[in-house]
């Protein structure tokens, strides 16, 4: 027996496996399908926004275990909506176009800002609503499931635009493919000492926080969170680390419309 705390970091696991490849295949087939297939499917899986901010709200009171399950998926749903409107092309930003060659910082800053402009807004808006609602509950997993989700995806932002050694381009739908353009390959930034550290100092944290709670609910809550720091300061290292995890999703898309030929398929890593 692996016991509540191994469960619950396999089902962290498996919860982001599983939802990054129904994500990317959601995306593959609207690409292949063209049309306004992106918009159908972002409409059609509104559902899962709905049934992801009901679920947080209700599980904020909940001190069990399954309060804390229902908070980390509630979550883990709100935010995979967002990025299923975002990698469809939906919601991005007014920048569509590819950063020109040898413009100077600050315009490529504002060029950057603007391609996923709108999507910010509304990671910000949804996150401000759910500190509002959230904050101080018994339940804290859904609220802190959708931080962390949050802040990582800021910092690994930031690390494609001041530059990384790997960049995952393989995975980049057809309707963003101008963002690899905002995105920059060099030698270790100053930024990215900084991400780890702080990813590791969160991970510490809330394995410790498993170690020292008393009740099953909080170890599963904070053996689930700790697993999704885990998971996102991997990512970090994914981008100077040569492994190719792509192989992880691969297997289960459908094969792209067209093949960029300047990207080598073992270059890449997942999400």
């Amino acid at each position: 027996m692996i016991g509540p705390i191994g469960i619950a970091v396999l089902c962290a696991l498996f919860a982001w496996w599983i939802s990054t490849g129904a994500i990317l295949l959601a995306v593959r087939v609207a690409d292949r399908r063209k049309g306004d297939t992106h918009v159908q499917i972002v409409v059609l899986a509104i559902g899962l926004l709905v049934i992801g901010l009901w679920g947080y709200r209700e599980s904020l009171t909940g001190i069990d275990v399954r309060s804390a399950y229902i908070a980390f998926f509630s979550a883990l749903a709100v935010w995979g909506w967002i990025e299923l409107a975002f990698l469809s092309g939906v919601i991005t930003g007014p920048n569509r176009l590819p950063a020109p060659d040898k413009i100077p910082e600050w315009e490529r800053l504002i060029r950057a800002w603007g391609t996923v402009a709108y999507h910010e807004i509304l990671l910000v808006v949804v996150l401000a609503w759910m500190v509002y609602v959230g904050w101080g509950q018994e339940n804290g997993v859904g609220l802190w499931t959708f931080i962390i989700l949050y802040f990582a995806r800021i910092s690994a932002k930031l690390n494609l635009y001041f530059g990384v050694p790997r960049i995952n381009t393989e995975f980049i739908p057809e309707k963003l493919k101008h963002l690899s353009s905002h995105f920059r390959q060099t030698p270790i930034n100053s930024f990215f000492p900084i991400a780890v550290t702080v990813l590791t100092f969160a991970v510490a944290c809330w394995i410790e926080r498993v170690l020292s709670a008393t009740a099953i609910a909080d170890k599963v809550g904070f053996s689930l969170l700790a697993a999704l720091s885990a998971l996102a300061l991997i990512e970090h290292w994914l981008m100077v680390v040569p492994l190719p995890d792509a192989k992880l999703w691969r297997w289960m898309l459908p094969a792209p419309n067209t093949l960029r030929k300047d990207i080598k398929s073992e270059d890449v890593h997942g999400l």
